[in-house]
C-alpha cells in the first residue's frame, strides 16, 4: 500500500490485519505505482522517481531553519513589503532565505512571454468562465481531494477559510494579469510565498496529532499533491470549457497551458512532472486526480464553509443555494452527494436549462465591436470585488505559518 508510510503501516499493523480479515483491501489507486512518462513533460526526460516521495528540497530546509530559530514572525513582516516580481528584496532577511528567494523568483529558461501575453488575452475574453470554474469546479473539487482537504483543515489556514481562500484566489487572479511574470507583476512573488507556506505546513503538520490520526502519509504536500491541485485547476478548467463547448482557438489553448506550466515550475514542481501538452495533462490527471477523489469528514466540513461564504451579505439565503447548484452542475451528482449538497429545486433546473444558451449568447456578443473590452471590465470588476470581499478590503499577503489549526 504505497500511500502508507512504513512507520504508519507498522504502527497500525494490528488494525490493518483486522481489516484484512474482514475483507478490506486498499483501493486500486492507493497501490498503483507512478507510470506517467517524463517524456511527456516540458523537460522531455527525467529520472522517473515517483513524485509522491518528492517534496521541495530547496524551500523545506530553509523554512525549517526559520521556524526552529523563531524567525518566521519577523520574516513575514519583512516580506509583506515585497509585492512585485522585479522589486529588490527588503533588508533584514536571513541570508539562506534571501538566497532561496533570489533563485526561486526566476522564471524557467523555457518561458515564452509571447505565449503569456496570449494567455492574458485569453483571460480577457474568457474571464467569466475561468472565474466560475476556478471557484465552483476547482475550489469545490479541492474538498474531495482527501490529502488536500486534510492538510487544509488541520493546518492554520483551515481555521479561517475566508482568509485561506483569499490567498488561493490571489494566485488565480495573478496568473490572469497582463504582467503576471513581468518585473511589475506579482505572480512570481505569489508563487515563491506559496512555496514558503507549503514548506511551513510540511514542517508543522507532522506535529499535529489530529492530522497524524487522519493522514496516511508522513509528510504532506508532495510534488504529486501539487500536481493533483494543478490538474484540479488547469486541466479541469480546460476539460470543462470543452464540455461547455466554449470556442477556444489552438493558440489560446496552448498559451493557457503555458501559463500553468510556468506556474507549476514556479511552485517548485520538477519540470519532469509538468505535462508538455493537454493530451499529456489529461493522461496524467487520469492517473493522479480522477481516481483519488473521495469524501472525507474534513472535506465535507470545508465544503460547508465554502457554501456559506456569502452569508455576511445575504445570510446565505440566496448565495448558498446558487453556489450549491453551481457545484452540482460543474462537478456532477456524485461529488455533490458526497458533500451533502442537495439538488436545488429552482437553481439546478435553471442552470441546466440556461447556462449553455447563456454561453452561446455571450460568445455571439464577442463579434460586436467593443464587446471584448466591455466583458473584460465587467469580469475584472467581479474578480477584484471578490478579492476585496474575501480579505475584508485589506491587501492579501501570503505568510509562512507558525502553528497548526488552533483548535
Amino acid at each position: 500500500m504505497d500511500e502508507l508510510s512504513r512507520r504508519k503501516a507498522l504502527l497500525s499493523g494490528g488494525a490493518l490485519s483486522a481489516l484484512g480479515a474482514l475483507g478490506f483491501t486498499a483501493p486500486a489507486h492507493a497501490r498503483k505505482a507512478w507510470t506517467w512518462s517524463a517524456q511527456g513533460s516540458v523537460a522531455g526526460s527525467g529520472a522517473g522517481v515517483d513524485p509522491r516521495w518528492m517534496w521541495d528540497e530547496e524551500a523545506d530546509p530553509v523554512v525549517k531553519g526559520l521556524l526552529e530559530r523563531g524567525e518566521v514572525p519577523r520574516v513575514n513582516e519583512i516580506l509583506s513589503t515585497w509585492t512585485k516580481n522585479g522589486q529588490p528584496l527588503p533588508d533584514g532577511l536571513p541570508n539562506d532565505l534571501r538566497d532561496f528567494i533570489e533563485h526561486a523568483r526566476q522564471v524557467p529558461a523555457w518561458t515564452d512571454f509571447d505565449k503569456l501575453g496570449q494567455a492574458y488575452d485569453f483571460n480577457e475574453r474568457r474571464g467569466l468562465y475561468l472565474g466560475v470554474l476556478y471557484g465552483m469546479a476547482s475550489g469545490m473539487m479541492s474538498t474531495v481531494i482527501p490529502k488536500e482537504a486534510r492538510a487544509v483543515y488541520h493546518s492554520y489556514g483551515g481555521a479561517n477559510m475566508k482568509d485561506r481562500i483569499a490567498k488561493t484566489a490571489k494566485l488565480g487572479y495573478d496568473i490572469g494579469t497582463h504582467n503576471s511574470y513581468s518585473p511589475d507583476g506579482e505572480m512570481a512573488v505569489t508563487c515563491v510565498k506559496t512555496r514558503l507556506t507549503h514548506a511551513g505546513v510540511r514542517h508543522l503538520l507532522p506535529q499535529s496529532p489530529h492530522w497524524n490520526a487522519a493522514a496516511p502519509e508522513d509528510v504532506p504536500i508532495s510534488q504529486a499533491d501539487i500536481m493533483v491541485t494543478w490538474h484540479s485547476l488547469a486541466t479541469t478548467v480546460r476539460q470543462k470549457l470543452t464540455e461547455w463547448e466554449v470556442p477556444v482557438a489552438p493558440e489560446d489553448s496552448e498559451a493557457y497551458l503555458h501559463s500553468w506550466q510556468v506556474t507549476g515550475h514556479m511552485l517548485g514542481v520538477s519540470d519532469e512532472y509538468i505535462p508538455a501538452s493537454w493530451e499529456e495533462a489529461n493522461n496524467q490527471a487520469a492517473q493522479v486526480l480522477t481516481p483519488i477523489l473521495a469524501p472525507t469528514p474534513e472535506g465535507v466540513n470545508l465544503a460547508d464553509i465554502l457554501l456559506d461564504l456569502g452569508a455576511p451579505i445575504d445570510g446565505a439565503l440566496l448565495s448558498r443555494p446558487v453556489l450549491g447548484a453551481f457545484t452540482r452542475y460543474t462537478l456532477g451528482d456524485q461529488i455533490a452527494d458526497w458533500l451533502s449538497i442537495p439538488r436545488e429545486p429552482v437553481w439546478s433546473p435553471l442552470l441546466e436549462t440556461l447556462w449553455r444558451p447563456f454561453i452561446i449568447a455571450r460568445e455571439t456578443g464577442l463579434n460586436f465591436p467593443g464587446s471584448q473590452e466591455t466583458y473584460f471590465l465587467f469580469d475584472e470588476f467581479l474578480r477584484k470585488a471578490v478579492l476585496i470581499y474575501l480579505n475584508d478590503g485589506k491587501p492579501i499577503n501570503i505568510e509562512i505559518p507558525t502553528t497548526n489549526r488552533p483548535s
